[in-house]
């Protein structure tokens, strides 16, 4: 580890490094601030705890037991997977349960990471990349990213509680921001379900459904149709996959203030 701020042999400054581990794809900023915090991460062999350690390409990273050189470098790419209910939103899991990475693994050779958390019961938009800047600005809340759901809800709504909705509910973990009610139709379906879209730009575990349940209204089934300025392909069926192409990307980049080249 190097503390001072010259810049090395190798041509790349020392950084901190929670933000070499996102640069590399391997976590994003805040999972890795998270990792560091709770003793889970190494550097050349030694357990590092302290926020804010600079480490130079010489040095090594152990995370859970996968040592990483930081002077490797991978081509960031991008994808847009159609989840289905029933995964989980993890890269790996404990109780050997498919996840999302599961489903890319046969056709996708980088090491991606999700970009947020879809609920194991919750289908639809999930993004995986292994640009952790991008992942944190997405996933943090200063940057107020948007997300819509289509939620079908058991019987009908009334106005009430969607303007209730439309102001922010309280919740066991606080009041929430405002949601915007984008439409409100019957299923066509003859099942005694409305669809609702709504959109909010928190992420709190099971917002969507607490939110209903809050105004008394039971979420049957919830799909994210779409993240930030990306929609999930109305065609694309669930467990599918397909890379951004440039313009998608350059469209988030922006949306969060990265600089675009």
């Amino acid at each position: 580890m190097n503390s001072n701020d010259a810049e090395n042999e190798t041509g790349r400054e020392p950084e901190r490094l929670q933000k070499a581990m996102a640069r590399l794809g391997i976590a994003s900023r805040r999972h890795a601030e998270e990792l560091i915090s709770k003793g889970l991460v190494k550097v050349n062999g030694r357990i590092v705890t302290t926020q804010g350690t600079k480490v130079t390409p010489e040095d090594f990273i152990e995370i859970e037991g996968t040592k990483e050189p930081l002077i490797r470098q991978e081509k960031y790419v991008y994808y847009l997977l159609n989840k289905p209910e029933g995964v989980i939103t993890s890269v790996t899991d404990p109780k050997s349960r498919k996840t999302v990475i599961d489903l890319v693994r046969k056709d996708v050779k980088e090491r991606v990471y999700p970009v947020g958390r879809l609920d194991y019961d919750t289908s639809g938009l999930l993004l995986l990349t292994n640009d952790g800047d991008l992942t944190y600005r997405l996933t943090h809340p200063r940057y107020g990213v948007e997300k819509t759901y289509r939620a079908w809800i058991k019987g009908g709504i009334p106005a009430e509680a969607l303007k209730t909705l439309r102001q922010g509910v309280k919740l066991e973990d606080g009041v929430t921001s405002p949601a915007k009610i984008n439409r409100v139709e019957a299923n066509n379906r003859g099942n005694n379900l409305t669809v609702v879209e709504i959109t909010i730009h928190e992420g709190r575990n099971r917002q969507v459904r607490r939110m209903f349940e809050s105004v008394g209204y039971q979420v049957v089934s919830l799909q994210r149709i779409a993240f930030g300025s990306i929609r999930l392909d109305e065609n694309m069926k669930q467990g599918e996959y397909r890379c951004l192409d440039p313009i998608e990307v350059v469209s988030l980049q922006k949306g969060v203030g990265l600089r675009v080249n």
